[in-house]
């Protein structure tokens, strides 16, 4: 007697074969049978994904220069994910094994489509992974991101999985699902706030190209300052000069302000913009002496031969009035140090002498009158650019005494000791005799 058999369509095959004579009678035992066929069923399905079609693929892909792909779908389960897919689907067709009424099957083959639907969408999640990491390592991906386009598609996948699980495990058609999500729109709106604003923040920064992966930014208000390393759909890091990361909205790349040197490297030029502040009390005019040693200087005897000339018709033309010196044109120190200055900068090989360069004096202050140097560097890099530029002020600084200027400095306590005849330790300081 085998009731439970009756209506199975395996026992048809069975009957067919002649194999139907050897089924169990006990309820229990033909479950068991059943279990057991699925489960060699499984296995082999298993071994044919694994061995044969996997195989296959990995050498298709290699075969057409795409060893990269297969590394990186093996990386994120693609092809575990899409065989269990194929052994759940082997399951689902050959149910009817198990010699069940509907009323126990339904709810387990719902479950086993809604796991199925699970691996089947975990494995499209993997296939955008292994997308983003071969991309990554393209010469593309140093000047345009797409992690944040993949990380959208990967919550809508989310989101479509979930709705189909859930109505799967519930026996009602999607759509009721998303006419019932279309009367939540407001709250998902709320919910998902942050991704619409970085959905559009992103795409805004990729379509116009103001945000590389590579490029260094200053965004004082969020402490970053450093080279962009990941630009995500959420979220945007920074690697800081001190080597910490600084995490910032991506939203917030698009709403507030924020500095972008990307240009000056594609320029090839750095920018030197720092002044020197001369003593006023050291100002005066040149003596004829001075000016004819000073003409021995490379970089100046251009500049005075020419200014020589200039100021002796510019007096002369004067007439008796040029016997007051108050009357006539002369040279400053300052201005001629402004000139050597010019000049040597303009000689500077590693400076572009094709960009703006100049040494301007600006209005004098409370702490001498500050002389600013103006100029563009031939190279980007942190360590050059400060080696230049040290070297610069370092000749220019040395220079200064030449032309009988001093730079300003704030006293210090030493320098009212020295004031008060008490050296650097308090001591009164022993004077020799004259």
């Amino acid at each position: 007697m085998q009731p439970h058999l009756e209506t199975n369509k395996f026992v048809e095959w069975l009957k067919h074969q002649g194999l139907y004579s050897y089924v169990p009678d006990a309820l229990w035992a033909q479950v068991l049978t059943g279990l057991v066929i699925l489960f060699l069923l499984v296995l082999i399905t298993g071994w044919i994904v694994d061995k044969v079609l996997v195989a296959l693929a990995h050498r298709a892909l290699s075969a057409v220069g795409r060893a990269h792909w297969s590394h990186a779908l093996d990386r994120h389960n693609v092809f575990r994910s899409v065989g269990y897919v194929a052994s759940l689907t082997v399951v689902l067709f050959n149910l009817t094994l198990l010699p069940l009424d509907d009323q126990y099957l339904l709810p387990f083959a719902r479950l086993l489509q809604a796991i199925s639907v699970f691996y089947l969408f975990k494995a499209l999640i993997g296939l955008l992974k292994s997308w983003q990491d071969t991309y990554a390592a393209s010469t593309q991906a140093q000047t345009r991101s797409i992690k944040s386009y993949l990380e959208l598609a990967k919550i809508i996948l989310w989101g479509v999985c979930a709705i189909l699980i859930f109505s799967l495990l519930i026996d009602q058609s999607p759509l009721l699902m998303l006419s019932g999500l279309g009367a939540m729109s407001a709250v998902l709106l709320l919910v998902f706030k942050d991704t619409l604003l970085s959905l559009v923040a992103s795409t805004q920064l990729t379509s116009n190209d103001l945000l590389r992966i590579g490029d260094w930014i200053e965004m004082p208000q969020a402490n970053a300052d450093g080279f962009v390393v990941d630009i995500a759909l959420h979220t945007v890091k920074v690697e800081n000069w001190d080597k910490t990361i600084t995490t910032i909205p991506t939203y917030k790349l698009f709403s507030e302000a924020y500095r972008n040197w990307r240009n000056m490297f594609e320029v090839g030029a750095r920018r030197i913009k720092r002044t020197l502040r001369i003593n006023a009390a050291s100002v005066r005019f040149l003596t004829p002496e001075e000016i004819q040693g000073l003409s021995r200087y490379r970089l100046l005897s251009d500049y005075l031969a020419g200014k020589r000339q200039e100021l002796d018709e510019a007096n002369s033309a004067l007439g008796d009035a040029s016997s007051v010196p108050a009357n006539q044109r002369r040279l400053t120190n300052l201005g001629t140090f402004r000139a050597y200055a010019l000049a040597y900068l303009e000689q500077n090989q590693e400076l572009h002498s094709d960009m703006t360069m100049m040494v301007r004096m600006m209005e004098p202050t409370s702490e001498g009158i500050p002389i600013e140097l103006y100029c563009f560097t031939a190279k980007t890099a942190w360590v050059e650019y400060e080696r230049i530029q040290g070297d610069i002020f370092d000749h220019l600084l040395a220079i200064l005494p030449e032309l009988s200027l001093q730079l300003y400095q704030s006293p210090s306590g030493a320098d009212f000791a020295l004031a008060l005849g008490r050296d650097s330790f308090g001591e009164k300081e022993q004077r020799l005799p004259h």
